[in-house]
């Protein structure tokens, strides 16, 4: 089959088609929503084409514009925070509207589904370049059953990786990973999450008001086995400390409703859920002290970078490349040690509250530095112009 050769409208602005998550809340929403919202106000065009449960896509019947920017929905049986199971008309809703909308790329922020194994040759098809992000955590340092279950994802998906023109992964040991496993090296791309500095910052809140707390902990993310919660807990219980010292815990999950009957406010310990609102998050985040982050995996974790970039004292499991953001900037936790670590360390925030700020200057620079927003889209710019011409050279040698 004769490939047609794909290029750019002008060497500037893209029109990029954006394959990702809106809900439910989980790491890929938010790097998707940040991505695009910060692409389209550099003035590239973008079309979210996403998953919808229960709900048939009129994508095939309603026509779509090349060069607008659109949402398509892409009709499924099931999404959750992890994975997502596609209708059968999901890869021919996928097709015909990458096929009108004729975008220069498609950017794919992997949902971890079925579909992303055909995304390879539904656009080698269209002769439209493929990018993906690969989301899952893993951890090089430590085993146990949850880097166990993510050392399998990767086994899974690597053969099909190698067929995307480029993937886009956080840290130097999940790329060592795929290549590995076979996964060329020239395809894998190390770009590190971001977030947004202006948004996510030090500023005044009523938080500690609301709750009658003289410090607060935090801890922002599913409540689920690979987070390792129930160790914070344990910890938290264990270090008895005042009454005026409360741990938040922001976000739902499969182990919410077990937990919450032996943790609760008779240990200072208040759930508060899914959190959709942005301003809310960040409010509390703000009015915080501590972040904690005990997970047995990660990539790199978009909320301990917000807790960061809030100015919090922060903690985190030495895995994926949360130990490296963390380095000088924080408190690195062994991962099989969470519970005695935070035990000890606990109350020395109690006792020696000059630490809290110290960190939070550090880890608040950190973000700054290495990990803001406007970096990662600097990259991403750089990374999808300089992919093109070389894709748009293979393909003109494929169709000569």
């Amino acid at each position: 089959m004769r490939h047609p050769v794909h290029i750019p409208r002008n060497s500037l602005a893209l029109h990029i088609a954006w394959l990702g998550k809106k809900s439910p809340p989980c790491g890929n929403v938010t790097y998707s929503r940040e991505i695009t919202n910060a692409l389209q106000d550099r003035g590239h065009q973008v079309s979210f084409l996403h998953f919808v449960q229960d709900t048939e896509s009129e994508a095939l019947d309603r026509p779509l514009q090349p060069g607008d920017g659109q949402e398509v929905t892409l009709p499924c049986l099931y999404k959750s925070q992890v994975y997502t199971i596609p209708s059968l008309r999901a890869s021919k809703v996928l097709a015909s509207s990458l096929r009108q909308l004729k975008p220069d790329i498609v950017h794919a922020s992997l949902t971890l589904s079925p579909l992303d194994f055909l995304l390879p040759e539904i656009c080698e098809e269209l002769g439209i370049p493929l990018v993906a992000t690969f989301h899952p955590a893993y951890s090089d340092k430590y085993r146990n059953l949850s880097s166990g279950t993510q050392l399998v994802m990767y086994q899974l998906y690597a053969p099909f990786l190698a067929h995307y023109d480029r993937i886009i992964i956080f840290s130097q040991p999940q790329r060592e990973l795929l290549i590995r496993l076979g996964v060329p090296p020239q395809r894998v791309v190390v770009i590190p999450n971001g977030v947004d500095i202006q948004k996510y910052s030090p500023g005044p809140s009523r938080v500690k008001q609301e709750y009658n707390a003289e410090r607060i902990y935090i801890y922002q993310g599913r409540i689920a086995i690979e987070k390792n919660v129930e160790s914070l807990l344990r910890a938290w219980c264990k270090a008895k400390l005042p009454a005026n010292c409360k741990l938040l815990m922001v976000g739902g999950g499969s182990l919410m409703s077990s937990l919450i009957s032996t943790y609760g406010p008779e240990q200072n310990v208040l759930w508060l859920g899914t959190i959709l609102d942005e301003q809310r998050r960040i409010e509390l985040l703000r009015g915080a002290d501590v972040f904690i982050l005990p997970s047995f995996v990660e990539g790199l974790s978009l909320s301990l970078l917000e807790g960061m970039a809030c100015g919090l004292a922060c903690l985190a499991t030495d895995v994926g490349a949360d130990g490296e953001v963390l380095d000088g900037a924080g408190i690195i936790l062994n991962p099989q040690y969470v519970k005695s670590q935070l035990q000890t360390l606990l109350p020395l925030f109690h006792q020696h509250p000059e630490m809290i700020p110290m960190l939070g200057q550090k880890a608040r620079q950190r973000v700054v530095e290495k990990y803001s927003l406007s970096h990662n889209v600097d990259a991403l710019e750089t990374f999808y112009h300089e992919m093109l011409p070389d894709y748009n050279f293979k393909v003109s040698l494929r169709v000569s």
